[in-house]
């Protein structure tokens, strides 16, 4: 690990501290989708919208005013393929966002082919099988048309051996030493990530993930999961779902010693939502309930589509 690559930028080296809990550890999701006539709605995640190209600007100053200013963006292309990819769309969003708050915030991309192909799968087939060259070859491409449009960290969320060392490689040959990877590290083929798979349409067509995620009864892989992701290069290491992987969290600190987040995923969150729809719990405290969870724990940055509302629960 490059340790400037954490301390370059103040909303990056705050995700990464001990024994505080700031507002810039919250990491606020947003969705973009390329076709503007796409439902904006997504059940189960309460005011959070799909965004497009013609409002992206206005709610991300929203959230800005509101002292949110990390966030990680998860593009939803208008044409999917299973064999030739363009990031144009995105990196034209990205240099918008960029041009228009510069420093001011910080944009993770996540890394993955799941919104992209035909499949819904995070990565590409051929003859039924994972084609790790491939699939590799085109994410790491994929991760540095990001960059290249202003993204000032990337996020690989495939689990798929080798992404990041590819990921960081590619990065390193084109000049973009200081950037850093943000690595889903230990993520678990869960039940829990319905909202999500909604949002950016990545729902399997065939098959289910356990082939390439892992598998949630297992923690001894669990934690060598991350410990395999943080020798490939990654700077900032996760686990996901968040609040059924409390006690990962320190072990995997203690082995890697870098920095760890927890993802409050789609199902999670939503769980707080559908609580107090039906006024069975207060809504704020709930999500602050579940925060300081993560922190008890260990987690030094949370990604949660609650991030936005930080400022008004006291963060």
């Amino acid at each position: 690990m490059n340790p400037e690559r954490l301390s370059s930028n103040d909303i990056i080296n705050n995700m990464s501290l001990k024994n505080k809990f700031v507002r810039d550890q919250l990491v606020q999701p947003i969705f973009i989708h390329e076709d503007e006539k796409s439902e904006s709605s997504i059940p189960g995640l309460g005011k959070n919208r799909i965004l497009f190209k013609s409002n992206v600007i206005e709610s991300i100053s929203r959230d800005l005013k509101n002292g949110c200013r990390n966030f990680i963006l998860f593009f939803v292309p208008k044409n999917k393929s299973n064999t030739r990819f363009n990031a144009e769309f995105q990196e034209n969003i990205l240099l918008k966002i960029k041009k228009e708050f510069d420093s001011e915030v910080v944009i993770w991309v996540d890394l993955c082919l799941c919104s992209f192909t035909k499949s819904g799968h995070c990565c590409l087939f051929e003859d039924q099988k994972i084609n790790y060259t491939e699939s590799l070859k085109i994410m790491s491409d994929i991760g540095l048309s990001y960059v290249r449009g202003g993204a000032d960290g990337i996020a690989p969320s495939s689990m798929l051996n080798g992404i990041v060392n590819s990921a960081r490689m590619k990065l390193d040959s084109h000049n973009f030493k200081h950037i850093p990877i943000m690595s889903y590290s230990t993520k678990f083929a869960s039940n829990f990530y319905g909202p999500f798979r909604a949002a950016a349409d990545s729902s399997p067509s065939f098959g289910d993930r356990t082939s390439y995620q892992l598998d949630y009864t297992d923690k001894e892989n669990a934690i060598k999961s991350s410990i395999k992701f943080s020798d490939e290069g990654a700077d900032l290491l996760m686990v996901k779902p968040g609040l059924l992987s409390l006690d990962l969290i320190e072990p995997i600190a203690l082995k890697t010693k870098k920095p760890i987040g927890a993802y409050q995923v789609s199902g999670e969150y939503s769980s707080l939502v559908y609580l107090a729809d039906n006024k069975l719990i207060d809504f704020d405290s709930g999500l602050l309930e579940t925060w300081s969870s993560f922190k008890r724990a260990g987690a030094q940055y949370i990604i949660s589509y609650g991030s936005r509302y930080a400022k008004r629960l006291g963060i």
